[in-house]
């Protein structure tokens, strides 16, 4: 079993509003490759708390485990898009996702799981600790660092990587934490490297836009230059990536096959609009 907890958000665009959040994207990719899921969240009983648990149930994944909140409104991000297809992030605050409610206290001696988790819906304490009890009690965490300033502080993020097996990040965020730690000159990969010794991780997937994708790891570095793809948007393609990355980790895959899936799925998303598109279950990219 695989629980994502995190932010469930309306992605709101000029041309209308797109249910998201990062721990929602991963989910319905999970669940789209056949992994047993439990999405756990919160959003608030409002309209938009009625249309969110509707379309969760279309995209066919569980709701037993999205609590309901009477006095913060479901969550909503406002997006823009560049002339170059990347998006910005306009973060409302407080939502109800800030204020997750522990579920550790029901896990404890079930059967195993893996944890996927971000730094976002660490921005509050209730949701934090909710995230950070489950650390333990894990079997591997997977984290995407997604940073999100000013809400994704470096010591949510620090802490979140000591916790960590397997991380993603994009080249922009490994240069940033590599400041941290006066490395800014080295390159990705020697970054990389840095951050798997200095942590211990079994794992570090370094997205780099068109240019592909870097998998880091104790025993050796594996590259793939990603597959070309006209791209329609841009959001949930790095959730996609991370989805398939972990299903192939989880099922023992080698890392180079790991790689290469995560970068078809996540192209596969780039090229179409929105996050959780239905996906057929051999995906074939345009031009193979």
């Amino acid at each position: 079993m695989i629980i994502s907890i995190g932010e469930i958000v309306w992605d709101m665009f000029p041309h209308g509003r797109v249910l998201g959040g990062a721990p929602l994207n991963v989910a319905y990719h999970l669940s789209a490759l056949k992994e047993e899921i439990r999405l756990v969240s919160r959003i608030g009983s409002d309209e938009l708390g009625r249309e969110t648990l509707s379309r969760i149930t279309e995209l066919g994944l569980p709701v037993g485990d999205i609590q309901q909140d009477s006095c913060y409104p479901t969550g909503r991000v406002r997006i823009s898009i560049d002339d170059d297809n990347e998006p910005s992030f306009d973060i409302v605050k407080p939502a109800a996702w800030d204020f997750i409610e522990d579920v550790g206290g029901s896990l404890s001696g079930r059967s195993p799981f893996h944890l996927v988790f971000g730094s976002l819906a660490q921005r509050c304490p209730q949701s934090r600790q909710a995230i950070r009890t489950l650390w333990p009690l894990s079997t591997l965490c997977f984290y995407d660092v997604n940073l999100r300033p000013p809400h994704t502080g470096k010591e949510i993020v620090l802490d979140s990587l000591e916790a960590s097996d397997v991380v993603k990040v994009n080249d922009s965020e490994l240069a940033t934490i590599s400041s941290w730690f006066s490395r800014p000159e080295r390159q990705t990969v020697e970054q990389g490297r840095h951050l798997v010794d200095l942590f211990g991780l079994e794992a570090l997937a370094v997205s780099l836009g068109s240019r592909g994708s870097i998998l880091v790891t104790e025993g050796g570095v594996w590259e793939h230059p990603g597959f070309e793809v006209q791209v329609s948007d841009t959001v949930g393609s790095g959730d996609a990536f991370f989805a398939d990355l972990i299903h192939s980790i989880v099922r023992g895959r080698p890392w180079q096959q790991c790689l290469e899936s995560a970068n078809r799925r996540g192209a596969y998303v780039a090229g179409k609009n929105g996050a959780t598109p239905p996906v057929p279950e051999k995906i074939e990219l345009q031009g193979e």
